[in-house]
């Protein structure tokens, strides 16, 4: 971990306890189990997995929406997980939190001035004429104006509503945006141009993004580095381009390989090839690697012992991490290592 990184978050431990009534027994879901990583000021970090993986557990916890049982969540310089009150609210405004459902996260009864005003009015920035200037400026940076004010979210588009959702969350100028599934409740079209706004807001404001995504091509567009979940792990780590070029743990490139391929007119139209099987119970995890029922290279070892993140140097001096006893043979499918 680097002394200058703007977001670390260290060995984050996040459990939920389940039953405990008549007929059922207590049990521990640990839905983020030892999860380290950073962020730079003006980075952008992509969170991937598939439903179930952790990874909007993660962005929970660093909001502070859940709280872990163990690790730390540090936002320049302040350690999250430790502040209480008073100490936490004045941290609040470094860190915002946009939402997947554009629906769901405005409040219906409120005029669009007033939702975007609240956070300013609420950390006592300005009121007044002051308060109206800023609001008109916020809602203009996002593609919208003066004239959609004074209207309620059921008159906007599911594309606008998160326009508004974005301009609410930089009204306190954060230096972190936690960005949780933010376009996927979009059509194809509308997600482009808040992807383009995002970008536009980050080149502008030097924000960084924890963005949390199951998809991909938006990952590849949109990060620097991205963290791949599995069962409330991180299994690979890479630069974007790396991990594109040469994932380095079976559950990478099994999605990679469910990924829609280009293809040219003369070519045939190919299957899709699905990763088999199902994620493991969190509540009674196997023994050794959690991805072994589903792994091509599964060996003895796999059942006996799970492997750590491993941290190396690929051919291009590239530092990443891998949580596989054999990442060093994976590699030789695109390349040799």
């Amino acid at each position: 971990m680097s002394t200058d990184a703007l977001l670390q978050v260290r060995d984050l431990r996040v459990v939920f306890r389940l039953g405990g009534g008549l007929l059922t027994p207590k049990r521990d879901l640990v839905a983020v189990n030892g999860v380290s990583f950073e962020i730079a000021a003006g980075e952008t970090l992509a969170v991937v997995g598939e439903s179930g993986s952790g990874k909007s557990t993660i962005a929970r916890a660093v909001m502070r929406l859940v709280e872990p049982e163990s690790g730390s969540v540090m936002l320049d310089g302040h350690d999250l997980t430790a502040l209480r009150g008073e100490a936490l609210r004045r941290v609040r405004p470094k860190l915002q939190m946009v939402f997947q459902d554009p629906y769901s996260s405005l409040d219906p009864s409120k005029l669009i001035r007033d939702t975007v005003a609240e956070p300013l009015l609420v950390h006592g920035r300005m009121g007044g004429d002051e308060l109206e200037r800023k609001v008109l400026a916020l809602l203009e940076q996002v593609g919208l104006g003066a004239y959609h004010m004074n209207r309620y979210p059921y008159e906007f588009s599911g594309g606008q509503r998160q326009r508004i959702a974005i301009a609410r969350a930089i009204a306190l100028e954060p230096r972190l945006l936690v960005l949780d599934e933010a376009v996927s409740a979009l059509d194809v079209s509308t997600q482009n141009q808040i992807l383009n706004l995002l970008e536009d807001l980050r080149r502008e404001r030097q924000i960084a993004y924890l963005f949390i995504s199951h998809d991909l091509g938006i990952v590849a567009r949109m990060a620097d580095e991205v963290a791949i979940m599995y069962a409330g792990r991180i299994v690979e780590f890479a630069a974007v381009a790396a991990l594109y070029e040469e994932p380095r743990h079976p559950y990478t490139i099994g999605l990679m390989r469910s990924l829609p391929r280009k293809r040219n007119h003369l070519e045939k139209r190919q299957p899709l090839e699905a990763i088999p099987g199902m994620v493991p119970d969190l509540t009674r995890l196997p023994r050794g690697c959690r991805y072994q029922d589903r792994c091509g290279w599964t060996e003895d070892r796999c059942r006996q012992e799970e492997p750590p993140l491993l941290w190396f140097e690929d051919a291009e001096g590239l530092r990443r991490a891998s949580a596989c006893w054999r990442h060093n043979e994976l590699c030789t499918n695109t390349k040799p290592c």
